[in-house]
């Protein structure tokens, strides 16, 4: 959940790392801080709170070189300037930034840190005490360095600064990301390729349990070891004018209005010139050959997910399961005899999916990755890759990512059906069509939007979203959206569940959103929103056109039923938006929340 910037070079550092560093916000953090090395020794600025706060507390007049920096999204001990990095050793000689958590550092600080004065409560700061003791046994900095990483158990990135040497940037990685960019006269580090994109988009990946010597003219990567590893380079694939905010006064309500455009971005990115489906033939042949289905995901993602299976089940008829990745790698089912693994993460650095990632490619089986970020960790380590081509998505409550995955989902879905043979009635690029023009038409419906919101939201501790079918895989998204930025305690239930104990739980006032877009339930979820108004519920429902009645707080325009997912989540986004608006929360900065999950 934190971020790394890291820079070698001829130019002054400083501004290259504040400006990396804030192209990593949307992570997620609570304390930053940057350290500088020059002619006259290392230079430590560290504040609790934002990027601009850094900015005010840098020394403008400090000029070097080489330099790393860090955003800091608490773990181990509360947010505070201490417990920020990047953390010193006790001679100072070393500084050292690090994302992911080291599961055994008590240990590590028992056995061979005794008597060492720790100022801060970190398991970041045992790895560089560490280093120091074994340079002073070995007195060279890489041997150390490489006995040190060979000692941690669990997820690091981490770069390390040697007072004594101005030529060199130490690099390790393990299950958290990490990246070398490479430059003329100059590298780079960075735990996300957007922090650098300015300076370059040529990119070292870095696997697991390596460490890398950066330096101005060269990088060189080895395993543990000590052996040298030779990797060719790659492009990054993002464009940097996709992540400016422009005359939006959030990222959030922007992502929002860019799904009509990710809609027929994914249109153009999957039909060929004759306008037929264009997937990868390995990805159809494992589609084809699998038995069962295993959806891994967190979230939003999971969401997406549960939506996911319907398609697939319906429409390719091969059984699907969907579960919580966290949750799966410490409790595995039984699997079926030919499963493939479909993993679906915005980012493609999600901590918990990658665990189960190395799992099951350890047990042999297929695994496909839907991901926003191209050369991610789940994109480069699984078998296959679906893109969602959204767009770089900054704000931390997910909205065009979301639709993107359950759009490239249905197109997966009835690529399978036909590529075995299945007939149906259900072109994917004409629905899609009309649902990105359902979403231009909702999203200009803000103001309808935000009057319901003050109507329903604008005072509440709680609301529920209930739905069957379908709408109640949505109605778990319209919760999550809303407890996430606004802050509000909400759930999703199965409207069939509401008298199975959750119904104790509606006072007088209490908001219920209720979802009717689909014709077989229609009138079942009706008779549950009579259940909760007689108790006292403030509910307004949202329904299809062609279903609504005159009492309907909002109107859907019309879409194919299975795709109903894509646009009813569209005014709940917009909910949850302008609930946050009005509470004063930050919008696109939720407390407690980072946008790339990358510690379990």
């Amino acid at each position: 959940m934190c971020g790394i910037v890291g820079y070698i070079g001829q130019n002054d550092t400083k501004e290259i790392l504040l400006n990396g560093l804030e192209k990593l916000e949307y992570r997620g953090y609570d304390s930053a801080g940057i350290a500088m090395l020059n002619e006259h020794g290392l230079n430590l600025f560290k504040v609790k709170g934002r990027i601009a706060t850094l900015k005010e507390n840098v020394d403008q007049d400090v000029h070097a070189t080489m330099g790393i920096g860090h955003t800091r999204w608490a773990t181990h001990g509360e947010p505070s300037e201490s417990n920020a990095h990047p953390h010193k050793s006790t001679s100072e000689r070393f500084t050292l930034v690090h994302n992911g958590v080291i599961e055994n550092y008590q240990d590590l600080k028992r056995e061979y840190l005794e008597g060492i004065n720790f100022v801060s409560e970190t398991d970041t700061e045992v790895i560089v005490q560490l280093i120091e003791k074994f340079y002073d046994k070995h007195q060279d900095t890489a041997e150390a360095f490489r006995q040190v990483m060979g000692l941690l158990k669990g997820s690091y990135a981490i770069a390390l600064i040697d007072q004594e040497d101005q030529d060199t940037l130490y690099v390790a990685k393990n299950k958290s990301p990490l990246l070398v960019g490479l430059g003329d006269g100059f590298n780079v580090v960075a735990s996300d390729a957007m922090a650098t994109l300015k300076v370059t988009d040529q990119y070292l990946e870095i696997y697991d349990q390596e460490i890398v010597l950066v330096s101005r003219n060269f990088v060189e990567v080895q395993k543990l070891d000590g052996a040298v590893v030779e990797r060719k380079p790659y492009t990054a694939q993002i464009d940097a004018s996709d992540i400016e905010k422009g005359t939006y006064p959030h990222f959030m309500l922007k992502e929002i209005d860019e799904q009509p455009i990710v809609m027929r971005k994914i249109m153009k990115e999957y039909q060929n010139d004759n306008n037929d489906l264009k997937l990868d033939a390995t990805i159809r042949q494992a589609m084809k050959a699998a038995d069962r289905i295993y959806i891994i995901a967190a979230g939003t993602s999971y969401h997406a997910g549960l939506v996911g299976k319907e398609f697939i089940e319906k429409l390719a008829k091969i059984p699907v399961e969907v579960h919580v990745a966290s949750e799966f790698s410490y409790n595995m089912p039984l699997l079926s005899e030919k499963p493939l693994f479909v993993f679906i993460s915005q980012s493609g650095e999600t901590a918990d999916s990658r665990a189960v990632l190395v799992k099951i490619k350890e047990m042999g089986h297929p695994a496909l990755t839907i991901t926003n970020v191209p050369g991610s960790t789940l994109s480069r380590e699984a078998d296959y890759t679906l893109h969602l081509h959204a767009g770089p998505e900054i704000a931390v409550a997910s909205t065009k990512a979301y639709t993107a995955q359950i759009a490239v989902l249905a197109i997966l879905a009835v690529d399978t059906a036909r590529a075995k043979g299945i007939e149906l009635d259900f072109d994917p690029m004409q629905e899609l069509a009309i649902v990105a023009n359902a979403m231009e038409v909702l999203t200009a419906q803000k103001e309808t939007i935000e009057q319901i919101t003050r109507n329903y939201l604008a005072t509440t501790r709680n609301a529920f979203f209930i739905g069957r079918s379908t709408d109640f895989n949505v109605s778990l998204e319209g919760a999550l959206k809303l407890k996430e930025i606004s802050y509000i305690q909400a759930e999703g239930f199965a409207g069939g569940e509401l008298k199975h104990g959750t119904i104790a739980l509606i006072e007088k006032g209490t908001p219920v959103i209720a979802l009717a877009t689909q014709e077989n339930v229609n009138y079942s979820i009706r008779g549950n929103v009579q259940e909760v108004v007689a108790r006292g519920a403030n509910a307004m429902v949202i329904s299809m056109k062609g279903l609504e009645q005159d009492d309907d707080a909002f109107v859907l325009p019309q879409v194919h039923e299975l795709l109903t997912p894509l646009v009813s989540v569209v005014p709940l986004q917009l909910l949850a938006y302008y609930a946050a608006l009005h509470r004063d929360c930050d919008v696109d900065k939720p407390r407690n929340l980072a946008k790339s999950v990358t510690v379990e």
